[in-house]
C-alpha cells in the first residue's frame, strides 16, 4: 500500500515534469520559435501555467499534504515536505487568473522588449512593461504579510529566505569599497583590449571546448544562440545559450562560462533528488555563486587566462595583445562601459545596485514605468560619471523586467559575495585547484564545488549551504579582499 508521503512525492513528480515542460517552451521561445508564433506561444504558456497553478494550490495537493504527519519525517524527507508545503501556501495566495495573466503578458512582453531593443525605442516596450509591473504589484500585495515590504514578497521567488533590509545593508556597506577602488584603478588607466576579427565559427568551436573544460555535459545539454544568454532546465536536460560578436570574442566566452556555471550546478544535483522538490539549486544567489565563481574567480584568474591565451592564439592568430600578460589585462580591464554582462568584476555590482533600487521603487509605487528611462539615465550618470547614449545601452539591455523577474537582480551581487566565500574555502582545502587551471584543467575546483555545494540541490537553505561549505557564515569581507588583492596587482 502506498504511504501518504509516497503519494505526495508521486504527485510532486508530475508537477516537476510539467514545470520542466514550461522551461522547454521558454527555451524554444527565445531560441528557435518562428517569429510569427508569438501569440500562440503566449496562449500555450498561459494554459500551462493555469494547469501548474491549479495543481500547486488545489484541494488535491492540500489533501495529500494533510495526510502526511511531518513529525514522522526526518532529514531529506522532512525538507521535501516543507518545501512542497511552503510552495503550496504561497501559491494559494495568488489567484489563478493572476498567475495565468502573468504567464500570458510576460510572453508578449518579451517579444516587445526584443523589438524595442533592436529598434532602440523604449516606447515599444513601455506599454507591456506597465502591465507587467502592475501585475507584479498585484502579486506582491497578495503574497506580502502585514509587516513584509511588497518587494520582499517578489524577492522570495528567487531568494526564499532573503530580505531587502539585509540586502540594502550589505549593498550600503559594499558600495564605498567598490567606488574607492574603481577610482584608484581608473586613475592608473591600465585598460587593455583585444583587437581584430574573430569569426563566429571559430568562436563557436572554442566556446564549446571551454564549456566542456568546465564540466558541461553535452549529452545532457546543448548550446544555442539567444539575444540574452541564459540557462534553462534541470536534471538530465539542462540547456544554455550564448551570443557572438565578431569584434569581441570575450563576451561569448565568458557568457558561456557563466551559463555553464548555472548548468553544471543543475546537472550535478544528486540524481536521487531528480523530479523532487530538492532537485534544483537552492536559491538564485547560490546559483549565481556558481556561475560567478566559474566565470570570474576561476576563468579570469591568471593561470586560466594563460591557458586560454594559447587557445585563442591557435584559433584566431593575432589578438591585438602581444603576450599572456597583456591578455590577462584585457580579460580583467576596468574601463567605462554600459552593459552589465560585459562589466568587470569591480564595477559589476554597481550595475546591480542601480537596478535593485529602481525595481524596488517601481514596486513601491515611488517610480512610474513611464519615468523609468529618465530615472535610469540619471542614476547611471550619478553612479558612473557619464551619460547613457541610447536605450539599448540603458534600461533596454536586460531581459529580466520583460519576464517579470523582479527581485532577481540583487541575487547576482549576493552570488558574487558567496562565490568569494567559497573561493577562500576551496583554496584552503585544495590549494592546487587554481594552479591546475594553467593546463586547462578544472577537475579539482569542480569536484570541490560539486561535493560542497552542487550535489545538495535544495537540501539546505542558502546560508546553510555556504556555511557548511566554508565553515562560517557568509560575509562580504572575502569579496572585498579578493577584488582588492586582484586589482591592486593589475
Amino acid at each position: 500500500m502506498t504511504s501518504p508521503f509516497d503519494a505526495l512525492l508521486a504527485y510532486q513528480r508530475q508537477s516537476e515534469a510539467l514545470r520542466r515542460i514550461a522551461q522547454r517552451l521558454g527555451w524554444d521561445h527565445e531560441t528557435v520559435m518562428p517569429a510569427g508564433s508569438g501569440d500562440d506561444r503566449s496562449e500555450e504558456m498561459a494554459a500551462l501555467e493555469g494547469v501548474m497553478h491549479a495543481r500547486g494550490s488545489g484541494q488535491e495537493l492540500g489533501d495529500l499534504l494533510s495526510a502526511v504527519d511531518p513529525d514522522q519525517l526526518a532529514g531529506t524527507e522532512r525538507r521535501m515536505f516543507d518545501l512542497i508545503q511552503t510552495d503550496f501556501k504561497r501559491r494559494q495566495k495568488v489567484p489563478q487568473d493572476l498567475a495565468v495573466a502573468l504567464a500570458r503578458i510576460t510572453s508578449k512582453s518579451h517579444r516587445a522588449w526584443t523589438e524595442a531593443k533592436a529598434a532602440d525605442d523604449v516606447s515599444i516596450f513601455l506599454p507591456m512593461l506597465s502591465e507587467v509591473v502592475n501585475l507584479a504589484r498585484q502579486k506582491a500585495q497578495v503574497l506580502a504579510d502585514e509587516n513584509t515590504p511588497l518587494y520582499d514578497a517578489l524577492l522570495q521567488d528567487f531568494e526564499p529566505d532573503g530580505s531587502s533590509g539585509e540586502i540594502t545593508e550589505i549593498f550600503d556597506n559594499l558600495r564605498p569599497h567598490l567606488v574607492d577602488l574603481r577610482a584608484e584603478v581608473l586613475e592608473r588607466n591600465q585598460s587593455v583590449s583585444l583587437s581584430g576579427h574573430f569569426p563566429m565559427e571559430q568562436q563557436r568551436v572554442l566556446t564549446d571546448r571551454v564549456a566542456r573544460v568546465f564540466g558541461y555535459d553535452m549529452d545532457r545539454g546543448r548550446i544555442d544562440v539567444a539575444v540574452h544568454p541564459f540557462s534553462s532546465g534541470s536534471g538530465n536536460d539542462v540547456r544554455i545559450t550564448t551570443r557572438y560578436d565578431e569584434t569581441n570574442p570575450l563576451d561569448s566566452l565568458y557568457s558561456t562560462i557563466h551559463e555553464v556555471g548555472h548548468a553544471t550546478y543543475e546537472q550535478n544535483v544528486d540524481q536521487t533528488y531528480n523530479f523532487t522538490s530538492l532537485g534544483n539549486g537552492c536559491s538564485m544567489a547560490v546559483h549565481e555563486s556558481q556561475s560567478r565563481i566559474y566565470e570570474n574567480q576561476l576563468a579570469r584568474s591568471r593561470p586560466f587566462t594563460d591557458w586560454l591565451f594559447g587557445q585563442m592564439k591557435d584559433a584566431f592568430g593575432d589578438l591585438g595583445v602581444s603576450d599572456a600578460d597583456g591578455f590577462y589585462r584585457a580579460v580583467n580591464s576596468v574601463k567605462n562601459g554600459y552593459i552589465r554582462t560585459e562589466a568587470d568584476e569591480l564595477q559589476y555590482n554597481l550595475h546591480i545596485m542601480l537596478r535593485y533600487d529602481l525595481e524596488r521603487a517601481l514596486i513601491a509605487g515611488d517610480l512610474m514605468v513611464n519615468d523609468l528611462e529618465a530615472a535610469w539615465n540619471d542614476r547611471f550618470l550619478a553612479d558612473f560619471g557619464y551619460a547613457v547614449p541610447k536605450a539599448s545601452l540603458g534600461m533596454l539591455q536586460d531581459i529580466h523586467w520583460s519576464e517579470c523577474l523582479i527581485g532577481y537582480f540583487p541575487t547576482y551581487a549576493i552570488g558574487n559575495i558567496y562565490a568569494a566565500c567559497l573561493r577562500e574555502a576551496m583554496l584552503k582545502d585544495a590549494p592546487n585547484a587554481i594552479y591546475e587551471l594553467a593546463n586547462g584543467r578544472t577537475d579539482t575546483a569542480r569536484t570541490w564545488l560539486r561535493e560542497n555545494v552542487q550535489q545538495h540541490g535544495r537540501r539546505y537553505k542558502a546560508q546553510e549551504v555556504i556555511e557548511k561549505a566554508t565553515g562560517k557564515a557568509a560575509s562580504s569581507e572575502p569579496f572585498v579582499r579578493y577584488i582588492r588583492e586582484k586589482f591592486a596587482q593589475l
